[in-house]
């Protein structure tokens, strides 16, 4: 039998549908998985599922429902398609991809996330021009030196209308008597 490289529009090929088709079962699959760990996570003691030993294959998961549906977006001759294989079509799609994108920007490492070519740049900008090449710790809060100087002389208190500062006594050593 021979197989059909287009459907109803006449536009696409089989392997811009494996697209589509990659995209439903993975969903199908990410959810079964998370009922999966979910039971794991409350045999293991009830621990949180970002703890549990293989979390980041989740998140792998994630990455891929989000690539996949990121390729049917930006390929409109699948659109049809989608409409016909999914309940709720493009409408739907978009909205179930953009809930994974927030989990996976949620919960991934920095490493996970996609990085923006122009993201040193746009820290640069959020942080302002400070000039650290003279002190590191430049819009730090202090500075070492303050720190020392405020511990040894920031607790003394200026004296008041010529009375000397009382003072304590201060300590024997243990063991002796005054």
């Amino acid at each position: 039998m021979e197989q059909s490289n287009s459907f109803s529009s006449g536009k696409g090929r089989n392997d811009d549908l494996w697209y589509v088709d990659n995209y439903i079962l993975l969903k199908d699959y990410y959810d079964r998985t998370i009922s999966r760990v979910a039971a794991r996570c409350v045999r293991k003691g009830n621990i949180a599922m970002e703890e549990y030993e293989h979390y980041g294959y989740i998140l792998d998961l994630l990455e891929e429902i989000s690539e996949t549906g990121e390729y049917i977006l930006a390929h409109q001759q699948l659109y049809p398609y989608v409409e016909k294989k999914m309940a709720g079509g493009i409408a739907a799609l978009k909205k179930n991809l953009t809930e994974f994108k927030t989990e996976l920007q949620n919960n991934a490492s920095p490493e996970m996330i996609k990085q923006d070519k122009d993201e040193l740049k746009k820290f640069k900008e959020a942080l302002g021009a400070q000039d650290k090449s003279v002190d590191p710790t430049v819009g730090a809060g202090m500075s070492m030196d303050q720190v020392v100087e405020k511990l040894l002389h920031g607790s003394e208190k200026p004296q008041q209308s010529g009375n000397a500062p009382s003072q304590a006594p201060a300590p024997s050593p243990q063991g002796t008597k005054q």
